[in-house]
């Protein structure tokens, strides 16, 4: 959410980084808010008028009855409750408007940064840098459901008829693989310095809108039925949570935290050939990170972020790129993202398996998290980034580790978390 005051001096500055978005559609709100935001302004002070003056005739009343003159001070008594009267409607209205604002400011999406490409979608995302060197093996690599079956580990039959699409059941050594990639994960950012945190898996409904826009919202979430709470779909979201309406002492910062949780996800508009198997579904697991930081510090920890991701697929032996958004696929609070993706030796190309993102202040701005400095107190910028997040990852390490004969080599670096194995077949 974009500062008010900023709108109000800059509106060609917030139209042009619309344009850059197109989402030209939203180019009314911006003389919307500012209509709003300048009624606002006059009934505050119309309500501060009448309060003032309700005052100086109440204490009028006070010296008129001091002089037994009481029929002028119920005169003036009638007064006094005209006002109040008139003041209760503008008091009303001053909320009333209030919400507008908020809800018009939350629409508008956050300045990218001057580096971000600009396009239209992400077929027009930029690639970086590539960390390895992509191997495709002279035998043919089959789907990551048919890989996992022949090791008898996985069942998706069964998890259709007790969830539906989207669900699964992971068996024997796969399921093994999967505990062992988010242990290994944990232990690798706790090296990173990140401290370790397992968040609530629900929040409530002003965490939600305070963390995501309103599309991200209703394309994700799943509520819970009766009460204001909402299952997570990433653990960013508790944990960005755990700072709402709180002034943090600029000496304490950065806030580094690496957290895992199970994720939920309605995946709403999921289609086609890639969202078979466990590539896109409703629950999973991952392990994320987080960072509360001071304004200038957020571009040099974006940087260390997403070179964790890498070094960790990396240390997997799975060869990764980075992907750098471009405006038209960045989420409105945004700032600046890059997706790492994996080599897909079956594909002959990269998905995606993690994102590293910036959003500034906006997070911080909508749940009210400050920071207590030398020069006063100001907004934090946080940034969030998937560590990993089986069992998408699984595919990529499948894939990539898998032998002729369908055994899969176990990387060094894992062995310890899989008892020693180094094969599984």
């Amino acid at each position: 959410m974009l500062d008010l005051k900023f709108v109000r001096e800059n509106p060609e500055i917030v139209k042009q980084n619309i344009r850059n978005k197109f989402q030209d559609k939203k180019l009314g709100l911006v003389d919307e808010v500012i209509s709003l935001d300048s009624e606002l302004r006059s009934a505050k002070q119309e309500a501060e008028a009448l309060r003032a003056n309700r005052n100086k005739i109440s204490k009028q009343i006070g010296g008129l009855m001091a002089q037994g003159k009481k029929a002028e001070a119920e005169e003036m008594k009638q007064q006094v409750t005209a006002q109040s009267e008139c003041l209760a409607a503008l008091e009303a209205k001053e909320n009333e408007l209030e919400e507008k604002v908020k809800n018009v400011l939350m629409a508008i999406p956050n300045i990218i940064d001057p580096s971000v490409p600009i396009g239209k979608d992400d077929s027009e995302n930029v690639e970086v840098q590539r960390y390895g060197e992509p191997v495709v093996p002279d035998f043919e690599v089959p789907y990551h459901t048919e890989i996992m079956e022949k090791l008898k580990g996985i069942d998706l039959d069964s998890a259709r008829k007790v969830a539906g699409n989207g669900f699964y059941y992971l068996m024997g050594d796969v399921a093994r693989l999967h505990s062992a990639v988010i242990s290994y994960a944990r232990d690798f950012m706790i090296n990173q310095g990140f401290t370790y945190c397992i968040p609530p898996f629900m929040i409530r409904s002003e965490v939600v809108t305070g963390v995501m826009s309103f599309a991200e919202m209703e394309a994700m979430m799943y509520k819970i039925e009766g009460e204001d709470l909402f299952l997570i779909g990433t653990s960013e979201h508790s944990m960005i949570g755990k700072f709402i309406d709180t002034i943090i002492p600029e000496a304490s910062l950065p806030h580094t935290l690496t957290s895992y949780s199970p994720c939920f996800r309605k995946e709403k508009g999921a289609h086609g050939i890639e969202e078979r198997g466990v590539y896109r579904i409703h629950q999973f697991e991952k392990q994320e990170m987080v960072v509360v930081c001071k304004p200038e510090d957020g571009m040099i920890w974006y940087e260390k972020m997403w070179q964790n991701t890498v070094d960790l697929f990396r240390s997997l032996d799975i060869p990764v790129r980075t992907l750098e958004c471009c405006s038209g696929d960045l989420a409105d609070l945004k700032v600046k993202s890059v997706d790492i993706e994996a080599w897909s030796p079956r594909q002959k190309k990269y998905f995606e398996v993690g994102s590293c993102s910036n959003l500034g202040d906006a997070q911080a701005r909508r749940l009210k998290i400050r920071v207590d400095g030398e020069n006063g107190k100001y907004f934090a910028h946080t940034l969030n980034n998937t560590v990993v997040a089986p069992p998408r990852m699984l595919i990529a390490f499948l894939e990539n580790n898998l032998n002729q004969d369908g055994s899969v080599n176990i990387p060094v670096a894992l062995q310890p978390y899989m008892g020693g194995m180094a094969v599984i077949k």
